[in-house]
């Protein structure tokens, strides 16, 4: 039975996969940003005690489908866990940007931050929400020059189970900066999620990344997983 339900999930990406390649093949007339873009991400949770657990994770996201470079991210914290539905975090991350043009004057970032963020999980029949509040300190280094920036970030999440393994997922982001210009950018997603085990779980939908001047439109693909060196130490 399980085997059939991963066999059906399979066929599920790899058609949903062949539709949007194929879609962004038509529509290859469209320049540059107005093109359909993908974001790959693989976040793992690892715990090392009962309370402390160690974040990693890591993205790759493209102006068009697995093509065209446009974004690493890595990023690792330390949790701290009051219990499964409230967490505290201190973290850091790199980001390294490039434009879409990639000729001579092609424009490229390279950040370093710093981060801090609490996430709180509550439920609401079989809706479930969760809201994550995070701080930054960002070194974004452009053209030789460094430049110190703050942001606020607030995250909300509500997933709704159809099935024991799929669930429906939607989500929004904004962020704050610090600075006069307040807005930075928002991010609003739609998708599904099937989770294998209480320990991985894979997610797929669509997103909208709205910045003042301009919106992309992107496909998500995210891979969680979850570890325990606690476990593994106790079984040796």
């Amino acid at each position: 039975m399980q085997f059939s339900k991963m066999n059906l999930f399979f066929k599920t990406i790899i058609i949903t996969l062949l539709f949007i390649t194929s879609t962004n093949t038509l529509s290859s007339q469209a320049k540059g940003r107005e093109q359909l873009g993908s974001w790959f991400a693989f976040n793992g949770t690892n715990m090392i005690s009962e309370k402390f657990s160690w974040h990693t994770e890591a993205q790759f996201r493209y102006y068009e489908f697995a093509h065209n470079f446009n974004q690493t991210l890595l990023r690792t914290a330390i949790n701290y866990h009051f219990s499964n539905k409230a967490m505290v975090s201190a973290g850091y991350g790199y980001i390294d940007t490039s434009s879409y043009d990639k000729n001579e004057n092609q424009i490229t970032s390279a950040e370093n931050r710093i981060y801090e963020q609490f996430i709180l999980r509550n439920n609401l029949g079989k809706f479930n929400f969760l809201h994550r509040y995070r701080l930054e300190q960002r070194w974004v280094n452009s053209l030789g020059y460094t430049e110190l920036l703050h942001r606020f970030r607030y995250y909300l999440e509500i997933s709704y189970p159809i099935t024991e393994n799929w669930h429906l997922v939607v989500s929004d982001e904004i962020m704050i900066n610090f600075e006069p210009d307040l807005f930075n950018q928002n991010r609003l997603f739609g998708g599904i999620r099937y989770k294998f085990s209480k320990d991985l779980a894979f997610q797929l939908g669509y997103l909208k990344n709205h910045f003042s001047d301009i919106s992309f439109d992107r496909i998500s693909l995210t891979v969680a997983f979850r570890t325990d060196f606690i476990a593994k130490a106790l079984q040796k």
